[in-house]
């Protein structure tokens, strides 16, 4: 079997800018967020779809185009929405279709606001929610790590 071709392109792939050039954050390189942020939370069913393809995964692709800093999907184990006549769960086979799903941005007001167009055009009446949030600084790589705890 041949294995499938990696199709994702990370950061040490990204092209190094020309002379003259000016470096602009794209699908290969992704700006450091600091400070505060937006997140941006899209609610779905998971039987919705965008021109035969899932809306999440629509919603994830147009991100990572946008060049917005991440995106990630949660699927729901049980839940309903505003349309529903009954709960949807994984625990009953008849009701496990249209579970719920999240579809989380996390970037600079400045991008989440730019891609709220785009969102709408994918996912006109879905539930969108944008909280600020506070983000945790990465540990210092030069700081020494704590050593590990040995059970006794």
């Amino acid at each position: 079997m041949t294995p499938l071709p990696h199709l994702h392109r990370h950061r040490a792939d990204a092209p190094e800018p020309g002379p003259g050039s000016e470096a602009v954050p794209g699908p290969g390189v992704r700006a450091e967020l600091h400070g505060r942020a937006l997140r941006l939370t899209v609610h779905l069913a998971d039987g919705e779809q965008y021109h035969h393809r899932p809306v999440y995964s629509e919603i994830v692709h147009r991100a990572h185009r946008a060049g917005l800093a991440g995106a990630s999907v949660f699927r729901g184990m049980e839940g309903f929405g505003r349309t529903a006549r009954a709960i949807h769960t994984t625990r009953l086979l008849d009701l496990a279709d249209n579970l719920p799903l999240l579809v989380v941005i996390i970037d600079t007001p400045e991008r989440i606001q730019a891609f709220l167009p785009e969102l709408r055009e994918v996912s006109p009446h879905s539930l969108v929610t944008v909280e600020e949030v506070g983000l945790v600084p990465p540990a210092d790589p030069a700081a020494p790590s704590p050593s590990p705890r040995r059970n006794r």
